[in-house]
């Protein structure tokens, strides 16, 4: 693996386009030398600050209520919801993953395909992101010599490394600390019924440290990781961690109350990303949440050569996971460049036919 500061970003999106193409370039350079051959094509993952997801209702007419439900009539129900999609002005839309189906207004358990009725209905998670911001983001990987194969949101592909399937059917909340942000991803029945990012992350507890014991960066990090600790005091320390964790938790622990979801998600926290290295994060985050909580162990990392195990990789391991899982994304409104749209219908599949009967 390769890791390489990412510069020209904040909170993930781009600020300074020419550091942040260099960086990049500079990260596939090194990747390359590493395994001996030419990166050609990539699969994108997105994380920044704009984000997010929003559940939508979407209803049709059938054509023929005396016909069989088929992959048209669905399709064209999904996109129905578009139509109701709010605030979507200046954003894209990533994925639209199906969460539910009715069939004239009786919830169906199983896929809807081959059914008969005269109304059918979904319910659409959007997954979408700052059309500008993924603009930049695109331009500077593509200023690098590579294709953009796919983009997946980086809450996604985390679940992919981190998250098993009884994890998922229970109901959990996935919560990556990443440097600059906090993301996170609900899942009930198997399925993320919701995404968020929170422009809160490590670095900010680092930076409360370096503040609140007047230390330089650098020995601040590795405090917060319980390495070399020296003269400071725990007690203070405890404290100031708690303090700034205290603000992200309860950013999410709002998003989960708003979803009707707190304290009840069964197979509770999984903490992964490099904010998971924090001194004694498990039992703070079940302090909070009130539910069982754990930090991830990639499931990829078991089976690497290396028996990499730190989170950090966990949206690296997952993006590995979705491009080798279909070979390619198959989708007839797909267009041909990068820019414009990254649906993940095959996944969604794969998903329901695991699934479902």
């Amino acid at each position: 693996m390769v890791k390489k500061n990412s510069r020209g970003l904040r909170r993930g999106y781009i600020i300074n386009f020419d550091e942040a193409s260099e960086s990049i370039q500079t990260a596939i350079a090194d990747a390359e030398r590493v395994i001996k051959q030419k990166i050609r094509k990539i699969t994108l993952g997105i994380g920044g600050a704009t984000l997010e997801s929003k559940l939508v209702d979407g209803t049709i007419a059938v054509s023929r209520p005396d016909a069989e439900i088929n992959e048209l009539e669905i399709n064209r129900c999904i996109e129905s919801t578009e139509t109701t999609l709010p605030d979507i002005k200046n954003k894209q839309i990533l994925h639209r993953i199906p969460v539910a189906f009715k069939l004239d207004n009786k919830r169906i358990l199983g896929r809807p395909e081959g059914l008969q009725g005269s109304k059918l209905e979904a319910k659409i998670l959007f997954v979408t992101y700052s059309a500008q911001h993924l603009k930049d983001l695109v331009k500077a990987v593509e200023d690098s010599g590579v294709i953009i194969e796919d983009i997946v949101a980086s809450p996604l592909a985390a679940s992919f490394s981190t998250l098993t399937k009884i994890q998922k059917v229970s109901g959990c909340v996935l919560i990556n600390i990443g440097s600059q942000t906090t993301s996170i991803a609900i899942f009930e029945e198997g399925l993320p019924i919701s995404i968020q990012i929170f422009p809160l992350g490590s670095t900010d507890i680092t930076n409360d440290i370096a503040l609140g014991f007047r230390i330089p960066l650098e020995d601040a990090e590795r405090i917060k990781k319980g390495e070399g600790e020296g003269a400071i005091t725990k007690k203070k320390l405890d404290e100031i961690i708690q303090a700034r964790l205290s603000d992200i938790f309860e950013l999410i622990e709002s998003h989960l109350k708003k979803m009707g979801l707190s304290g009840l998600l069964p197979a509770g926290v999984v903490i992964t990303g490099g904010g998971s290295n924090i001194s004694n994060i498990e039992d703070l985050t079940k302090s909070y949440f009130k539910l069982p909580a754990k930090i991830a162990s990639p499931e990829i990392g078991m089976i690497s050569k290396n028996q990499i195990k730190d989170t950090v990789w966990s949206v690296a391991y997952g993006l590995c996971i979705f491009a080798l899982l279909d070979g390619e994304v198959s989708n007839p409104r797909q267009h041909s460049s990068a820019s414009n749209r990254y649906p993940i219908w095959s996944w969604i599949k794969s998903i329901i036919r695991e699934l479902w009967p």
